[in-house]
């Protein structure tokens, strides 16, 4: 049992005690809590909230709790369904609402849900709103709205049809030639949204050819739903044997992408913002922001094209923010997410996808020759669970006087800098668990870094 509460949302398993995981009682405290949040942000306005969900099981029922608890409080409902992430982000300001909440879980299995909390610009709340939006939730002194004030409710059935016409109108997606291009494109949705969203989005790009894995959006996940190399193995067989172009992979709420080359081994998530970016900053020069968790490989692309690179603490808020100080004109995380201003403040695999492929057809290149352009790097990624009561704060700072003569950046956890290759250890915003990521130029380095970190680690817990 888990419940996990951070600027990613609130988070947790199903069944249990309340405030041990993510029960019907810690969903209506939350969900009222974030509906007073915004009754107290517009004091004078009727309120209006957009909410969509993933295809996970619980889905229906955190769904009927959510629209039922905001209706009481008064403020009206915009339905959107079975959608993905970045499209509840987009139709927040489309819709004209106060904010949404979108239900998923993400990458997490299915006996997890979240509510992904948004503001009015359609973006994830930040630090400070989410200690305000959390005062609420923690104040049991409120009121009702009485019977003839109770929330309407509004289902939107063409919100994903929204959000593919603003892709098309991207000044960088080229229809024209993707279509002339007759790519053969193999998609794995992991039975969730993407299933519905992807294979509308590559029609309307002008693909005719589509392989379909997992895009029954029935919430039963075929595999791990999070989109790394070890998860995608059914994919990456099928790209192989059909000869197909290109795979893409997506977690189950669509914010994430994982690229599959054409001989059927991973293009690497970690790729996926740095090989976008390139194709973004040959049309558009500027600035560039991505985690302290993600390749170096950004930095180097964005500086081969005269910009310049800026590292933001890890989760996708804390991107967008830095983002704006520094105007990038894209960024993204080492997580298959990419953040490009002109649609979204937020994660989208469609736009993604959509500007890939355009990168990919006026390339004249297959997705293996896209991939050797690009500075050779190697991340390992690991993670230990963390006892309860552990002082991870303590640790890290024994690491950090232990690995004192390199340069370190304690932004977000510990970062470690050593010549071209580097460690970052943080405790993960949405699992009780230590995160380890570390970069070289060789697989075997970066293999061999994170183990003598995570060696280090697990000593000093002991």
């Amino acid at each position: 049992m888990t419940l996990i509460t951070s600027i990613s949302g609130i988070r947790g398993t199903l069944g249990g005690k309340t405030g041990e995981s993510l029960s019907p009682a810690d969903i209506m405290k939350y969900t009222i809590g974030y509906g007073r949040w915004l009754q107290a942000r517009f004091p004078e306005e009727r309120l209006k909230v957009l909410i969509g969900r993933d295809a996970r099981i619980s889905g229906p029922l955190v769904n009927k709790l959510v629209t039922a608890n905001l209706q009481f409080l008064g403020i009206d409902i915009i339905d959107a369904g079975m959608v993905p992430t970045p499209t509840v982000g987009i139709g927040v300001r489309e819709y004209k609402c106060h904010g949404g909440i979108i239900i998923t879980a993400s990458h997490n299995p299915k006996n997890w849900n979240a509510l992904k909390l948004l503001n009015e610009k359609g973006e994830f709340l930040n630090s400070a709103q989410g200690e305000e939006m959390m005062s609420y939730a923690s104040d049991t002194d409120f009121n009702f709205a009485p019977v003839d004030k109770l929330g309407k409710y509004v289902y939107e059935e063409a919100a994903i049809e929204m959000h593919i016409e603003k892709i098309l109108a991207l000044e960088l997606v080229d229809t024209d030639a993707i279509a002339a291009a007759d790519f053969h494109v193999v998609i794995d949705a992991v039975n969730s949204v993407g299933g519905i969203a992807v294979p509308m989005l590559l029609e309307a790009l002008g693909v005719k050819k589509v392989t379909e894995l997992f895009c029954d959006p029935n919430g039963s996940f075929p595999h791990n739903p999070e989109p790394l190399p070890e998860h995608l193995s059914i994919i990456s067989e099928e790209v192989a044997k059909s000869t197909a172009h290109v795979g893409f992979a997506l977690d189950p709420d669509a914010d994430r992408l994982a690229i599959v080359c054409n001989n059927g081994e991973m293009f690497g998530e970690e790729y996926t913002i740095v090989s976008v970016a390139d194709y973004v900053l040959q049309q558009s020069f500027g600035n560039t922001v991505s985690n302290l968790s993600s390749s170096q490989a950004l930095k180097d692309v964005t500086e081969k094209h005269g910009g310049n690179y800026f590292p933001s603490a890890v989760g996708e808020i804390n991107v967008v923010e830095k983002m704006k100080e520094v105007n990038a004109v894209i960024g993204g995380e080492g997580n298959g997410g990419v953040i490009y201003p002109p649609i979204h403040y937020g994660r989208d695999a469609l736009t993604g996808i959509a500007l890939f492929l355009t990168h990919l057809a006026k390339s004249r290149k297959s997705v293996v020759g896209l991939k050797k352009d690009l500075p050779d790097y190697h991340i390992s990624k690991h993670k230990i669970e963390l006892p309860k009561g552990i002082d991870l704060n303590g640790i890290l700072e024994k690491i950090s006087d232990q690995y004192q003569k390199h340069e370190i950046i304690k932004t977000d956890g510990v970062k470690i800098l050593f010549d071209k290759e580097w460690v970052h250890l943080r405790r993960s915003n949405t699992e009780p668990i230590i995160r380890i990521y570390a970069e070289s130029d060789s697989e075997v380095k970066s293999e061999s870094l994170a183990h003598k970190l995570m060696k280090d680690i697990s000593e000093l817990i002991r």
